[in-house]
């Protein structure tokens, strides 16, 4: 993994290029990221970004979907798509010898789209099935319905797939126009890993996109600290989901990495404290783990958890008593370092795959302008102590601001719980 290196140019028509050459990689990735995504949506468009992402992949002006396949598998690859709050994003991996292939797909999805009327219909019918699928799957939907009530009120609240009814009436017309406006340039990004070079990823990205100009930054502006909330919903599953978590900050913050941090002592692995005190020592809960969900403006820092419905309070209890602990007394000796070494492990394993080290590649750029190589991302972790640690904490892990939502059959104590109750 070392001696590998990230070089950052632009096209002529200054479409930044990103390229993260690894000397002996076998594997070649290529990603075109556009700057929008759910919450540069209006009401009336909400779930457009999503749907428009998938209909991309149904028919260029050279291939349908049958071709795209036949031609990245027969090169030994795979192209894949994601849309997020802030950026969408499609991407080719494949073997070294074929990475011309990867190259010459992706750039034609993204500027040589069809977008009619049979294709999008057949498409949407794929992302309604995907909206419901996430309804029927606690341990993702958790995570949806924490984000949309943590940020209420402002675009962040709006994830990434859509609301069913708005999807189920759009339209071809509403996908080009979408696509028209922001599917340009200053909106548009390259990004590469793996056996690569530098000059043919700018000649490629400057004979694809390079006439894709005259567009406009999505406005944005970031959301205020929201109050602390409590929020049930009804669902059929026996088992419940829980999610509490606080506002932090956005990508480019000096404190980001000591965030990371603090949610890893809290509950990343196995000997975090809320796993040792909610699983182990109450066995409370069949799982429960802390993340940080990153925006360029703002993040979130959460616990989930999954019981059964007579641990539902005590396990919130539990858990907030956790946060007050920490405030109180600080961390303890060697824990600080424990959690590092634990997330540099993650960071280290997650980055032996060219998947994974494209997306970092990509999002990272995306929220921060910024491209970090594995070793300024250790030297970060390295980097923060234990005053860093509990400045931040004292900071975030505020009961004023924490925000909670239970997804589960429900009982009176559960409907009606005090979010006043878990104070620390």
């Amino acid at each position: 993994m070392s001696g590998h290196r990230i070089d950052v140019a632009k096209t002529s028509g200054g479409i930044p290029v990103v390229v993260e050459t690894i000397p002996g990689s076998q594997s070649a990735g290529y990603m075109i990221g556009v700057a929008t995504g759910s919450r540069d949506e209006h009401p009336e468009i909400f779930g457009l970004s999503h749907l428009l992402e998938h209909t991309v992949f149904r028919e260029t002006k050279t291939r349908d979907s049958y071709q795209m396949a036949k031609e990245i598998e027969g090169a030994g690859g795979e192209l894949n798509a994601f849309t997020g709050r802030e950026m969408t994003a499609f991407y080719g991996i494949t073997i070294k010898e074929t990475a011309d292939v990867a190259m010459d797909i992706v750039g034609d999805i993204v500027a040589n789209p069809m977008i009619n009327d049979k294709d999008t219909e057949l498409e949407k019918k794929i992302v309604l099935q995907e909206l419901n699928m996430i309804k029927n799957e606690p341990e993702t939907y958790i995570h949806d319905l924490f984000e949309s009530q943590l940020w209420r009120g402002h675009p962040l609240c709006q994830d990434e797939g859509g609301d069913e009814s708005i999807v189920e009436g759009l339209t071809s017309s509403d996908l080009r126009a979408y696509y028209d406006e922001k599917y340009r340039i200053p909106n548009l990004a390259v990004y590469a890993v793996g056996a690569v070079d530098q000059d043919a990823t700018v000649s490629w990205a400057e004979k694809t996109l390079d006439g894709m100009s005259d567009g406009n930054r999505n406005p944005r502006s970031p959301p205020k600290a929201p109050e602390s909330s409590y929020k049930f919903v009804k669902n059929d599953a026996d088992h419940y989901q829980i999610a509490m978590g606080f506002p932090s900050y956005g990508a480019s913050h000096e404190d980001r990495m000591a965030v990371s941090m603090l949610s890893a002592v809290l509950g990343s692995g196995t000997s975090s404290r809320l796993f040792q005190s909610v699983r182990e020592e109450k066995a409370l809960v069949y799982s429960v783990y802390s993340s940080v969900s990153q925006c360029s403006d703002a993040s979130s820092m959460t616990t989930y958890m999954s019981c059964t419905g007579p641990n539902v309070v005590e396990s919130m209890e539990t858990t907030a008593a956790q946060f007050g602990k920490l405030l109180k007394e600080g961390l303890e000796k060697g824990e600080l370092e424990r959690a590092k070494r634990l997330v540099k492990g993650a960071n280290v394993r997650a980055m032996e795959s060219t998947d994974n080290r494209l997306y970092r590649l990509g999002v990272n750029h995306m929220l921060n302008g910024r491209a970090e190589t594995l070793e300024e991302r250790l030297a970060r972790i390295d980097a923060v102590t234990e005053d860093d640690l509990m400045r931040v904490a004292e900071d975030i892990l505020r009961p004023g601001r924490l925000n909670t939502v239970v997804l589960g059959k429900g009982n009176k104590k559960v409907r009606d719980y005090d979010p006043a109750g878990p104070a620390f």
